[in-house]
C-alpha cells in the first residue's frame, strides 16, 4: 500500500509541475502537430506525461529495493524498461524516431527481461502448436514479439484523453487482483504502483487534457503490462496463457486490426498513421455529430466507450483464468463483436444503443 500510495503522490506532483512550468519547455515538449489524422487537440500541449509515470514508478520501487536490495525484481524490471522508455520519451522531444527503431528498442527491453527475471513464454495452451516450443528460441521469440507488440499497441490506442491510460489501470488491477488469489505479493506489487503512478497522471489528463501520456508513458504501460501478464502465466502454470492474451484483449485487437487495415487495405506501411481507428470512429461518427455544453467534450466522451469495450474481455479474463477452453471461446466473441460493430461504424450503420 505505501508503494501505491508513493507512486500516485509522486507522479501527481511531477505532472502538476510539468503543467505549471509547461512554458519553460513547451517549446520542445509540446504536441504541435495540430492537423495529423490522429489529432483532435486545438492548442498546444505537453506530451511527456510519461516522465510523470517513470518518476512515481522509480520512486515506489525504490522505497522497495532499499529493503531487499538491487536484486529486487522490481528494480530489475525498471532497468529494462529503460530502453523503451528511452526511446519513446525521445519520440515525444524529437518527433523524429521511426517506428523501426521504437520496435528495435522495446525489442531489447523484451531480451532484457528473458534474460534478468529469467521468465518467458512457455505454452499456449494448445497441443497442436505446444510443440514448436521444443524449436530452440521459439518462446524467447515469441516473447520478444508479445512484449515489443503490447507497448506498441498501447500507443496505438492513446487517441484520446484518458483513453489508454485507463485501460492500463484497469488491466493492472485485474492483474493484481490474480495476482492476489495466487499470493505473489511481487507482481501484486508492481501491478499497484504501476496503477498508482498512471493514476497520478490520469488526474490531470482526464478530462481536460491538460497534458498527454507520449509515446514514452504508453511504451512503457504497454511494456510493463506485457511483462506482468507473461510473468503470471510462466509462474504459476495454473495460469491460461489465454488470460494472457485475453486480459489485453483490445489493444492487441486494435493492433493487429490496425496492421490488416493499412497492408491489406490501404497497401501503406503498417506504421502510417490514419484516422480510421475504432477510437476515432466513436468520436468522429458517434460523439462529435452531437453538441455538448459543459466541460465533458466529445473528446473526453470517446474513453469511456473504448473503457467498456476492454472490460469486455477483461472481465471474462478475471473470472475464467484458470479455463483455456472458455477463455478461447471469449476469445472468438471478443473477436466477432470488436469486427461487427467496427464494421457497422464503418458503413454508417451504428448501432442504435451506441449513440445513447
Amino acid at each position: 500500500m505505501l508503494g501505491l500510495i508513493v507512486a500516485f503522490l509522486t507522479s501527481f506532483v511531477v505532472t502538476l509541475l510539468i503543467i505549471r512550468f509547461k512554458h519553460l519547455h513547451q517549446h520542445f515538449s509540446g504536441d504541435s502537430d495540430l492537423t495529423g489524422p490522429q489529432k483532435f487537440h486545438k492548442t498546444v500541449v505537453p506530451r511527456i506525461g510519461g516522465i510523470s509515470i517513470a518518476v512515481g514508478l522509480f520512486t515506489a520501487v525504490l522505497t522497495k529495493t532499499f529493503a531487499l536490495g538491487p536484486t529486487n525484481p522490481g528494480f530489475i524490471l525498471l532497468i529494462c524498461a529503460i530502453p523503451t522508455f528511452a526511446i519513446g520519451l525521445t519520440e515525444d522531444l524529437t518527433k523524429n524516431i521511426g517506428v523501426r527503431q521504437r520496435l528495435l528498442l522495446t525489442a531489447i527491453s523484451a531480451i532484457c527481461v528473458i534474460y534478468l527475471l529469467d521468465i518467458q513464454i512457455k505454452s499456449l495452451g494448445i497441443p497442436l502448436i505446444d510443440f514448436l516450443f521444443v524449436i530452440p528460441y521459439f518462446g524467447i521469440a515469441i516473447t520478444v514479439i508479445a512484449i515489443a507488440g503490447l507497448s506498441n499497441a498501447y500507443n496505438i490506442i492513446d487517441g484520446f484523453n484518458g483513453l489508454s491510460s485507463m485501460v492500463g489501470i484497469i488491466t493492472l488491477l485485474a492483474l493484481g487482483y490474480v495476482a492476489y488469489i495466487l499470493g505473489d505479493t511481487t507482481i501484486i506489487f508492481l501491478s499497484l504502483v504501476m496503477a498508482g503512478a498512471i493514476l497520478g497522471f490520469f488526474i490531470w489528463n482526464y478530462p481536460q487534457g491538460l497534458i498527454f501520456l507520449g509515446d514514452g508513458g504508453a511504451y512503457l504501460i504497454g511494456f510493463w503490462i506485457a511483462t506482468l501478464s507473461i510473468w503470471l502465466c510462466f509462474k504459476y502454470p495454473e495460469v491460461s496463457p489465454w488470460f494472457a492474451l485475453l486480459i489485453n484483449g483490445y489493444p492487441v485487437m486494435e493492433t493487429l486490426f490496425t496492421i490488416y487495415r493499412r497492408r491489406i487495405h490501404q497497401n501503406k506501411s503498417p506504421g502510417a498513421p490514419d484516422g480510421i481507428h475504432f477510437h476515432t470512429l466513436i468520436y468522429r461518427r458517434v460523439l462529435q455529430t452531437k453538441c455538448y455544453d459543459n466541460a465533458l467534450s466529445a473528446n473526453a466522451r470517446t474513453a469511456p466507450y473504448l473503457w467498456i469495450l476492454a472490460g469486455l474481455s477483461i472481465t471474462p479474463a478475471v473470472l475464467w483464468w484458470q479455463s483455456t477452453p472458455i477463455l478461447i471461446g471469449a476469445c472468438a466473441v471478443f473477436l466477432i463483436s470488436y469486427t461487427w460493430i467496427y464494421s457497422r461504424i464503418v458503413k454508417f450503420k451504428t448501432p442504435h444503443w451506441i449513440h445513447l
